[in-house]
């Protein structure tokens, strides 16, 4: 495929192989930007912002487009799917169900569209506010650079892209230089809508090369990424003084509580600890159980997870496929090991076949491990035993992370005692981490980031305000 670049779709000498992951076959081809084809692309989206503020003062026009957009999707669910299987790893049946949500991303942020106001402010309850009459506006940002990671390589660049449009903005996207092909077929979904040339750019490369030029340039004035807790770092740092909304890692806990149905539990865990083969920033990572129950909840999950299919993503069987690279397989595969040679059990899966991991659980883990501490993002849960539900509020809070976390329980107090202390963004009382509709907000505490995707409150970081004062004589 070729990029979007400066109101046109561009090819260059220079190539990124886009691979399948399970064989490790070329599946296309895309162009690799460099400086000048960033430069070009700057210089535009500062053109850009201008024809998009005057296209924003009208929502209907920016509400059309993102509906038609939506239509034309949903109409190519079944290729968007594959496009999305075959280059990021997930089975086929997420593949679809993730073109699906990004339907409901798009629609959610067109409905936006129409939302986007200000508020009349009374100045007149301040002393010297009489005779004054005062609003608010909201405006667009102008430039937004929209980051995204390879583990939802379309629904995510729909929550950066949507908002982005909905209020006015132009967008240059970056999508992984490993699942670039999903976010180029919705640039072309896009234009096919009506969207001015001027809106969207979609330039693919390694971020190397031009991520951190297009992050520090002082043309773009908001800058929307989802990826790994040390890339964020990387990119505030050398932001400067920009709107910024990251969505970075974690290691979510889910508590089970000594009252909690442990079939429902060990139903839930299979889901939320081993969809898109753990490679979810809210995938459920540590179970922290009651040991009143440790060795019946055991019990209850082993068969579950032995019972998840891999293989080939494309085929219909498969319940979870490969990783997204080989390397990462490996990576998980080497912090298992390290774990089960300190002292924890591996109760179930384990091993690897090529970039396939077998959807493993590990039990009697230490909290200190480095499959507890930090982001695993594979298909394996690290189970630890508890005594309180404090000892298991200290055990979950006691990271760096907090994006979710879960509770099981039947309890009420416990119940209410979680949600209250709890340091995450999303909480869930009788559910796994891993649960998310595209229209609530979302976002993380502590290194997990700041700012909320969603498309209600992704518009609020998409745009200014500004406050509006008349001086009136009477």
């Amino acid at each position: 495929m070729k990029i979007f670049l400066a109101g046109n779709w561009v090819d260059k000498p220079k190539k990124l192989e886009v691979k399948n992951p399970f064989d490790n076959s070329v599946i296309d081809t895309v162009p690799r930007a460099d400086a000048a084809d960033l430069e070009k692309a700057l210089a535009f989206a500062e053109r850009g912002a201008k024809v998009m503020a005057k296209i924003s003062i009208s929502s209907y026009e920016r509400w059309k487009i993102l509906r038609k957009a939506a239509d034309l999707m949903a109409s190519r669910n079944e290729e968007l799917g594959q496009t999305i299987s075959k280059e990021e790893g997930k089975v086929i049946a997420e593949g679809r169900g993730e073109a699906s949500r990004a339907v409901e991303t798009i629609m959610g942020s067109a409905e936006e569209a129409k939302r986007i106001h200000g508020e009349t402010v009374p100045l007149d309850a301040d002393p010297t506010g009489s005779k004054k009459l005062g609003f608010t506006l909201r405006i667009p940002c102008g430039v937004v650079a929209a980051i995204a990671p390879f583990n939802f390589p379309l629904n995510l660049v729909c929550h950066k892209v949507g908002p982005a449009l909905a209020a006015g903005n132009t967008v240059i996207v970056k999508p992984a230089s490993d699942t670039p092909l999903s976010a180029l077929r919705l640039t072309e979904i896009l234009l096919e809508s009506g969207l001015p040339p001027e809106g969207i750019q979609c330039i693919t490369g390694s971020g190397g090369e031009i991520g951190d030029t297009l992050v520090a340039d002082r043309r773009v004035r908001k800058i929307t990424f989802t990826g790994s807790r040390e890339i964020g770092d990387r990119i505030c740092r050398t932001a400067g003084i920009k709107k910024v909304t990251m969505e970075l890692g974690s290691n979510s806990p889910v508590i089970v509580m000594p009252d909690a149905d442990l079939n429902k539990v060990a139903a839930a865990i299979a889901m939320t600890g081993y969809g898109n083969a753990g490679q979810t920033c809210i995938s459920t990572q540590r179970v922290l159980t009651a040991k009143k129950v440790y060795s019946d909840f055991l019990g209850a999950l082993k068969p579950k997870v032995e019972a998840l299919t891999t293989g080939n993503q494309l085929d219909e069987k498969s319940k979870v496929g490969p990783m997204v690279k080989e390397s990462e397989a490996v990576r998980v595969d080497d912090w298992i090991k390290e774990a089960v040679a300190g002292g924890a059990r591996l109760v179930a899966g384990g091993g690897r076949r090529g970039p396939i991991y077998m959807p493993a659980v590990v039990a009697d883990v230490n909290p200190d491990m480095r499959i507890s501490r930090d982001e695993l993002f594979g298909p394996a849960v690290a189970v630890t035993p508890f005594d309180t539900i404090e000892e298991a509020l200290t055990l979950a809070n006691d990271s760096v992370y907090g994006l979710a976390a879960g509770i099981f329980t039947e309890n009420v107090e416990w119940a209410m005692k979680f949600a209250r202390e709890a340091e995450a963004g999303n909480l869930h009382v009788n559910w796994g981490s891993q649960w998310r509709v595209d229209l609530m907000p979302y976002g993380g505490l502590k290194d997990s980031g700041f700012g909320k995707e969603g498309p209600r409150y992704a518009v609020e970081e998409m745009t200014e305000l500004k406050m509006v004062v008349f001086h009136l004589n009477s």
